[in-house]
């Protein structure tokens, strides 16, 4: 870049982080008039700067942010690679659909294959599953940390059983030790779906590195955003390339955006029935997408990524300061960590006890026109959605929990743009309306 470029750049950049300070400046709280979101994207002068900055290279697709952005990820988590999607449920897609690819040899997932993941959760852990022909096994939940039951994971392995894809629910961490011991036993993949989990960890060890693939999405409500986004962690180097050959239309080649020839023979391979020398770049060795992300996103998600430490710090102060409030509150069913986990906690769930005479529902619309966020703990049972009449699955027990996970829970925001004032305003309310109800009988 010449001098004159650079200076105009450098202007540019300046006038972006002096108008960010004034359009991100937080305004006054007013109680009932003021809304308090469920979650949300906390951005600064620096992160403005980093889009802008992106732009000006005039390079759309995936580049040098990009590659920062995918090294400073894995370095965080602590896992050998990370590519970059378009979004998080791109990345559940890429990470199981990998596991397909006929270049694993007999270790390969096929068609008929199990998968055991609960039945309380997001569409987009259990439908790649279902995209790629093999066959969820659900299990149910514990009420409190709302993740799977130990001894019903144990009981789902079955002859056809090769895989595990769980999410840590709203951040918290399931229990790594059964399930890395029953994935060494059973000679299972693991898909870590860490999408609500960025931060958190378990035994030390941070959540996103367990798994053979791994998942995080960058969504405005998550723990960093890059506004659409996700990754795929991957421990090994034979996966890692399925994972960006799904990702990037199904092509054999492995040349970054940009780049020809990585491997020397562009013009020298013999692949299938293809006539020899077939150009590496249009060689393709499975049926797949385009869910690349943009260096713009990028650039967004490194200028995040600084802050992360911050953000769940902040978190935690927030889960740990309704969870003081609303302790001695009785019929509220509060979250309980996992055991050996240090949740970075995506919310804060409730179950209203089965003895506590109050419709969740009454309660929603309650804190809802008093403009407090609230939201279901995603799809309930999903084997109770219209998506999923009639799919190919087996069950282990009755589901009781998920069923109650259902009808009686939900939960607050604890993102960092939450002020103590919006929490004391949502706690002072959701209180108010349970002593009103119950008072009232």
């Amino acid at each position: 870049m010449n001098d004159e470029l650079s200076v105009r750049r450098d202007a540019i950049l300046a006038d972006v982080r002096e108008y960010a300070k004034i359009s991100l400046a937080q305004r006054e709280f007013i109680p009932g008039e003021s809304p308090v979101p469920i979650s949300g994207k906390v951005l600064d002068a620096d992160d403005m700067a980093a889009l802008v900055d992106s732009s000006l290279d005039g390079w759309l697709t995936a580049g040098r942010f990009t590659t920062q952005f995918q090294d400073a990820l894995a370095d965080y988590v602590g896992t050998r690679s990370a590519s970059f999607v378009n979004s998080g449920s791109s990345a559940n897609l890429c990470a199981l659909s990998a596991l397909t690819s006929p270049k694993l040899g007999k270790k390969r997932l096929v068609p008929g294959d199990e998968v055991i993941t609960v039945a309380t959760g997001f569409p987009t852990t259990l439908n790649p599953i279902l995209q790629t022909g093999l066959v969820p096994v659900f299990v149910d939940v514990e009420i409190g940390t709302y993740d799977a039951i130990g001894d019903q994971l144990r009981e789902a392995i079955g002859p056809r059983t090769r895989a595990i894809m769980m999410a840590h629910t709203l951040g918290n961490p399931f229990d790594l030790d059964l399930v890395t011991e029953l994935c060494k036993e059973h000679n299972l993949w693991l898909v870590e779906d860490s999408c609500d989990a960025l931060g958190s960890t378990y035994r030390g060890q941070r959540t996103g590195s367990f798994g053979d693939t791994a998942t995080v999405s960058f969504y405005p409500a998550h723990h960093i955003t890059t506004g659409e986004g996700g990754v795929v962690f991957s421990k090994s180097p034979l996966v890692t390339r399925q994972v960006e050959s799904f990702r990037d239309w199904g092509r054999d080649c492995y040349c970054e955006t940009g780049k020809d020839n990585t491997c020397g023979k562009r013009f020298g391979w013999t692949l299938g029935d293809l006539p020899p020398g077939y150009d590496h770049k249009y060689s393709y060795s499975h049926i797949g997408y385009n869910l690349k992300g943009t260096d713009m996103q990028a650039a967004l998600g490194l200028s995040q990524l600084a802050k992360l430490d911050g953000f769940v710090a902040r978190r935690k102060e927030n889960f740990a300061y309704l969870y003081e409030r609303l302790e001695g509150v009785e019929g509220l069913i509060l979250p309980q960590a996992t055991p050996h986990s240090d949740p970075a906690w995506f919310g804060f769930p409730i179950t209203l006890a089965a003895d506590l005479a109050i419709d969740r529902e009454d309660l929603m619309r309650h804190l809802e026109s008093r403009k407090i966020g609230t939201r279901l703990i995603f799809a309930g049972n999903l084997l109770r959605q219209p998506a999923y009449r009639g799919i190919n699955h087996r069950v282990v027990g009755d589901l009781r929990n998920s069923n109650i996970v259902m009808t009686r829970s939900f939960w607050l925001g604890v993102f960092p743009g939450l002020t103590r004032d919006m929490l004391d305003y949502t706690v002072d309310t959701l209180v108010d309306f349970i002593h009103g109800r119950v008072g009232s009988n």
